[in-house]
């Protein structure tokens, strides 16, 4: 008889350097470049995951370039918050995006099941629990504000 998945309650762990370091590569070997730039962007830019879903090209892209910094409102508080985009991450951007295609005003993220939509939040979920078990972590630990609070936790280290 099979348990059921271990549930965690409160505040989920920050995802150490190491382990960002650990997902990159099996994620780069897996060769699953729309993941990578997700992981790449969402701790780039500290976002909650409804914001990260929702980017839009047109965040991100400058003069046919991928910006340096971005700035984005924020849905939940309405306030915009800025953010740099590292060299791995707009590295990871141009690769996804030369397979999505480029128009300018798509979602950076679209769904595979509805057209018009983004990438829904439930999916972010899913995929950031399958990328922690890539690298033998307890999926129930992590959550996608883990993404959030590693650059917090490093600071405070």
């Amino acid at each position: 008889m099979s348990q059921p998945p271990q549930v965690i309650v409160g505040a989920k762990l920050p995802l150490r350097p190491m382990h960002v370091w650990a997902i990159r590569v099996r994620l780069q070997i897996a060769r699953r470049i729309r993941d990578l730039a997700l992981f790449d962007i969402a701790l780039d830019s500290k976002l909650r995951a409804c914001d990260v879903v929702s980017l839009r090209v047109a965040n991100l892209i400058a003069d046919g370039a991928i910006r340096q910094r971005a700035i984005v409102i924020q849905q939940k508080t309405g306030r915009p918050v800025q953010f740099e985009i590292t060299e791995q991450t707009r590295r990871s951007l141009t690769s996804w995006l030369r397979i999505r295609g480029r128009e300018i005003d798509g979602w950076l993220f679209p769904s595979r099941m509805a057209e018009g939509a983004h990438l829904s939040t439930r999916q972010f979920y899913r995929l950031l629990k399958d990328w922690v078990a890539l690298i033998g972590l307890e999926p129930a630990a992590y959550g996608t504000h883990s993404l959030r609070r590693r650059k917090v936790a490093m600071l405070y280290r």
